[in-house]
């Protein structure tokens, strides 16, 4: 049963590092569409999309429809915008790419736990904030 048990074990290791592998292709080619989806979008050439752009672009139902294969919601091209604009109001191919790969399946899932995590976090400190304003205020009107 020993050997049984390491054969088992070596063939498990293989498959999961064959997935792995196969994970990572399929990454590096929704990687490659969300690329060339940027490059249609970037009209200027000047290798970033606004919001303008942006929205213009998506206003074609083809592209609509190639957004829903990459599994991305165009109906709200606002939010979906903002989302990967890092604040400067253009998004750069390399945001485009990470925040798209952010906005799909585990990655979002885990994602939104982080943020609420986070949020936690800043609620619990800015109570913290308040009540320390609120004990200065007292001591003042002493």
């Amino acid at each position: 049963t020993a050997l049984f048990l390491k054969d088992t074990l070596a063939v498990a290791a293989s498959d999961a590092e064959l997935q792995m592998k196969e994970k990572e292709k399929e990454k590096k080619a929704y990687a490659a569409r969300l690329l060339e989806f940027f490059n249609g979008a970037d009209t200027s050439g000047d290798g970033k999309i606004t919001f303008s752009e942006f929205q213009e672009f998506v206003t074609d139902p083809r592209v609509r429809t190639y957004l829903m294969t990459l599994e991305l919601d165009a109906s709200e091209t606002e939010n979906l915008f903002t989302m990967l604009d890092d604040g400067d109001g253009s998004v750069t191919a390399e945001e485009f790419v990470e925040g798209a790969v952010r906005l799909k399946g585990v990655a979002r899932s885990q994602d939104v736990v982080a943020m609420m995590h986070d949020s936690t976090r800043l609620h619990k400190k800015i109570d913290r904030m308040h009540a320390s304003l609120l004990d200065l205020t007292k001591a003042h009107q002493v």
